[in-house]
């Protein structure tokens, strides 16, 4: 594994201080001032899957945003185990920083069993290793953000996700409305491997990595570049994942992401994440706070 990596799933693996209470901590370069909203996702999954049988996986996840997250402090994730059945699990995690809830997400797990099969096609796009890496697109223009050490901030953030972007993102293209689609495809930066090879990890770390460009495509429809750029202010508001087949996030996924609206100082995103052979391995739904800046 890459050292990013690396230190990527030893900030997943929280640390167990009483009967279904975890600790967790930020770590690693911070883009803005306040935890990363895949991180605590992430890490409230993991909370949650260590109090279930490991032949139960996670199948779907709902979760709001309450407040921002203090990246300098840890945060207490306290689990309940709401329900234990033949088939399903389900758990309420609840994280805490300074006495005051940060982030609320309730997560079913299923014990595998066969059923009806069907899913829809996996849309074209560009093969991943024809495209460039972040390390060639965002330092090429670091010139667009507000400060140009946003752009090497944002690669250190990222360092342990191999994520390239199928069409220009929109810090790119910035001024000219499109189509409100985009597509990324992502893998981690090495094999994860030993202990952490496990399908919650490999949950966990795409539930991290979904946090990241979803609602890009709601800043395509309007032309706004996003916070980077300078032209709007945005935070997520709630997150909810289902995940249909396995994967491992450490091979190619096609993020395919679209924003059927946006109003009321609030945009909504949705994603389907493909293998690389075209299995529909997960489902995304996020609606953020998008807002132009006074004069903007």
């Amino acid at each position: 594994m890459s050292e990013e990596l690396h230190a990527l799933l030893d900030l997943l693996d929280l640390e167990r201080i009483e009967q279904d209470i975890f600790r967790g901590r930020s770590g690693g370069p911070v883009v803005v001032p306040r935890v990363f909203g895949g991180q605590v996702a992430a890490q409230a999954l993991v909370a949650a899957g260590r109090t279930v049988p490991a032949d139960r996986p996670a199948h779907s996840l709902h979760s709001y945003f309450l407040r921002p997250g203090d990246p300098a402090v840890p945060i207490v994730y306290s689990v309940d185990r709401i329900r234990d059945g033949r088939s399903f699990a389900t758990r309420r995690v609840v994280a805490v920083q300074h006495g005051q809830p940060i982030f609320h997400l309730s997560a079913s797990f299923q014990a595998a069993e066969e059923g009806m099969e069907h899913q829809e096609p996996m849309p074209a796009a560009p093969d991943p290793l024809t495209l460039p890496t972040a390390e060639e697109v965002l330092p090429a223009h670091a010139d667009r953000f507000v400060h140009p050490s946003v752009a090497q901030r944002i690669l250190e953030a990222r360092a342990a996700i191999d994520l390239r972007y199928a069409q220009e993102p929109p810090f790119v293209t910035a001024g000219e409305p499109r189509e409100p689609r985009s597509q990324v495809w992502f893998r981690t930066n090495g094999k994860v491997a030993g202990a952490a090879d496990t399908p919650l990890t490999h949950l966990c770390l795409m539930t991290y990595v979904s946090d990241m460009t979803l609602l890009d495509s709601v800043l395509l429809a309007h032309g706004r570049g996003g916070w980077a750029v300078g032209d709007v202010v945005g935070a997520s508001l709630d997150h909810a994942m289902w995940f249909h087949r396995p994967f491992r996030a450490d091979d190619w996924l096609l993020y395919d992401q679209e924003s059927p609206t946006s109003q009321g100082g609030r945009g909504l995103a949705q994603g389907r994440i493909f293998t690389r052979d075209g299995r529909l391995v997960a489902s995304v739904i996020q609606e953020g706070v998008i807002r132009v800046p006074r004069g903007g």
